[in-house]
């Protein structure tokens, strides 16, 4: 089995609502050395061993499902998993 773990979050140009509520709460907590905060979302998703165009299946469901290609980019890694 196949483990990918795929991480999206928002393009810097793009405005972080959540991230900047985030930061300001860490900041009311006295954490005064945190510059940023970002927000984002992280899926796992496992495929069989047998699937021969992994890459290109993994960037399918990303640019069609769990991103918006106009405001977020995504990464990934590709990790045996047991």
């Amino acid at each position: 089995m196949i483990l990918v773990k795929v991480y999206v979050t928002l393009k810097d140009s793009v405005v972080d609502v959540q991230g900047e509520a985030v930061k300001d709460a860490i900041h009311s907590m006295n954490y005064k050395d945190v510059l940023d905060v970002r927000i984002g979302k992280y899926f796992e998703i496992k495929f069989d061993d047998r699937s021969n165009n992994l890459k290109s299946e993994i960037d399918s469901i990303c640019d069609d499902l769990l991103a918006n290609p106009n405001i977020e980019s995504y990464r990934y890694e590709i990790v045996e998993a047991n």
